[in-house]
């Protein structure tokens, strides 16, 4: 009867013994696996995951800018290349910055037509030279005409004498017989107007002339 009462605890003791290489294997994954997962998050704490700067402020102008372009296309003519009445280039995102001459609109009319100004280059001195290769003589007195603000006429008289050197290099080049094409002077004043305007940007960084007239002519 001794013998049989002992039976039962040897087998219990048997369970536990099975039951503990199982209990510690368990414990084993587990450990396993809380330092993977902390080896994760301290890789992505250390990369800057959890403190993504916010958007500034210039940012923020942007994006609104930019989906007002998608959602309305961009303005015709636009900013980017200057034109070929000496505007300089902007671009977009700095087009509220800008400090250029600007057109002049005329009251209650706009968005269709803009104020004209007219200046003489000099009138009291006409441009004079010899045509090339000629021993006749031009004598040539300019008008000039802007839609832009008081500020190019200021940038001319300012550069009077840079622009009367450029004129008369291109005075000098016409020939004789030049002057009997029937577009001679439409010709040489388009040529006139884009070195005026060439000379104010290299020294101004703007153009702004939009024709030039001659207001006295002589070949003699």
């Amino acid at each position: 009867m001794a013998e049989e009462q002992k039976q039962p605890e040897v087998e219990a003791e048997g369970e536990e013994k099975k039951k503990s290489p199982m209990v510690k294997i368990i414990l084993l994954a587990v450990g396993i696996t809380v330092l993977l997962i902390g080896s994760v998050v301290g890789t992505l704490f250390a990369s800057g995951f959890f403190s993504k700067k916010a958007p500034s402020a210039d940012e923020l102008l942007d994006a609104h800018e930019n989906a007002g372009a998608g959602g309305h296309g961009a303005a015709s003519g636009g900013h980017g290349k200057a034109d070929s009445h000496g505007k300089p280039a902007v671009k977009a995102k700095d087009a509220r910055k800008d400090d250029s001459p600007q057109k002049k609109a005329i009251p209650e009319e706009a968005a269709t037509r803009f104020e004209k100004s007219y200046m003489e280059l000099d009138d009291k001195k006409a441009l004079v030279t010899n045509l090339s290769g000629s021993r006749k003589v031009m004598q040539v007195s300019l008008s000039l005409m802007t839609m832009y603000d008081e500020r190019v006429f200021k940038n001319v008289e300012k550069h009077r004498a840079a622009l009367r050197s450029g004129l008369l290099d291109v005075l000098r080049q016409v020939t004789e017989a030049e002057l009997a094409k029937p577009d001679f002077r439409n010709d040489l004043a388009l040529r006139l107007r884009d070195r005026i305007n060439a000379e104010l940007e290299r020294l101004e960084n703007f153009g702004g002339i939009e024709e030039v007239f001659f207001t006295e002519f002589v070949v003699q």
